[in-house]
């Protein structure tokens, strides 16, 4: 029968560390992690402001910020 809780905790304590770790809002480990971070507003009338950082060369020291603004067409 299914759910069978015993196939449920088979390997929870290999992957559970696994799925914390590339599932967080910033992802910092050797030879991956995270890039880019975005961020969209839309207020209720219909003003969008984009903003974007990015690393800059892989150092996580250096990030460039984009911010962009405009109005949804209705």
């Amino acid at each position: 029968q299914l759910p069978d809780p015993a196939i449920e905790d088979q390997g929870k304590d290999y992957i559970r560390p696994i799925l914390n770790q590339y599932a967080a809002v910033c992802v910092r480990s050797p030879g991956y992690g995270t890039r880019t971070n975005t961020v969209v507003l839309v207020d209720s009338e219909g003003q969008v402001t984009f903003t974007e950082r990015n690393m800059i060369n892989g150092d996580v020291n250096q990030w460039k910020t984009s911010t962009y603004e405009f109005k949804l067409h209705t």
